[in-house]
């Protein structure tokens, strides 16, 4: 066992999460796909491919099979109304000046500098990939749980770029096992479905893109992806490795908003504490002050009516031999 763990933690794949750099990165370029590049524009994620390539998604805008130029991620707010959500992506893509055709669109509530980038080159094939992702909704297939009678934005969003041949198969199963290295992934970290406290398998809106250039540059053609293969081995490790990546990034940053938003607080509280102190030796001190005057006032009301009571007593009258009647 600990050997396979070994194994395993060796061919974890390396992940970058691009538009987190502090030199403000826009603009990833692929290094497996040459030409591939992953922008972030204002609300989206572009990806956008050297060439048409095939396509197989679950997007919410242009999904199905066919073929694909760009793909868009647009990040929506918790509260987006989505009433209808492939209205407003064409709204969108028509706004940022993409062509319709050849895009397909994903909405993710996820805020986009948490998009994890994962990529290696098989030797058979170049592969490239893109998660978006965070747990709020997490849930488990298979068990009894609420449903959604309307669409909601994607919380893990996959987009996957392989430059190679592969049969529209191999496209199947590589869903298939894109999405088994998502629950894996869901499982490790101990994510739970909220409702039932079952081990979740992913959330209640995920969504994923696969595109495929076609290429012959590699001497292989590829009929399978699951997880014997080279090919899903490395889809595998890299969703995988993206899903755990942008999910803790989720995380960190909102222990980080928990923990300012309690120093601020706590400071809130210190202040409020030192208010309190501050008025209160004000009011003694105003409190001693009126007792001081109060005295004053009552020695001076004493010798004002010592002299007006001596003012008002009748003089002794003297007598004429100098003594007093």
């Amino acid at each position: 066992m600990k050997e396979a763990k070994e194994v395993q933690e060796a061919k974890v794949a390396k992940v970058k999460l691009p538009f987190k750099a502090e030199d403000g990165e826009k603009t990833y370029r692929s290094k497996v796909w040459p030409g591939l590049t992953l922008e972030w524009r204002e609300g989206h994620l572009l990806l956008e491919f050297p060439a048409e390539a095939d396509s197989i998604s679950s997007a919410v805008y242009g999904g199905g099979v066919g073929r694909l130029k760009r793909a868009v991620n647009q990040y929506v707010s918790r509260d987006y109304e989505c009433s209808n959500p492939v209205q407003d992506l064409e709204n969108k893509l028509q706004e940022w000046g993409y062509p319709l055709e050849g895009c397909a669109g994903l909405m993710t509530a996820v805020p986009l500098e948490h998009a994890a980038v994962a990529e290696e080159d098989t030797g058979s094939a170049g592969i490239f990939c893109c998660v978006t992702a965070a747990a709020g909704n997490a849930a488990r297939a298979g068990s009894v749980r609420s449903v959604l009678t309307a669409y909601r934005p994607g919380t893990i969003n996959i987009m996957l770029g392989i430059d190679g041949w592969l049969s529209q198969s191999a496209m199947v199963n590589a869903v298939m096992t894109a999405t088994e290295a998502k629950a894996a992934a869901l499982a490790d970290l101990g994510i739970t479905d909220s409702e039932n406290g079952l081990g979740a398998t992913g959330t209640t809106t995920d969504a994923i893109v696969i595109a495929v250039s076609g290429s012959r540059r590699y001497a292989a053609e590829h009929v399978y992806a699951g997880t014997a293969t080279d090919l899903g081995g490395a889809i595998g490790r890299l969703v995988y490795s993206a899903v755990t990546e942008s999910l803790r990034s989720v995380e960190a940053a909102k222990s980080m908003s928990r923990a300012e938003a309690e120093a601020s607080q706590a400071a809130r509280g210190v202040d409020a504490e030192s208010l309190r102190a501050v008025h209160g030796v004000h009011a003694e001190e105003s409190q001693a002050a009126r007792e001081v005057d109060a005295e004053v006032s009552h020695v001076e009301h004493g010798v004002d009516a010592g002299a007006l009571q001596a003012s008002h007593s009748p003089q002794p009258r003297v007598s004429q031999d100098g003594g007093r009647e």
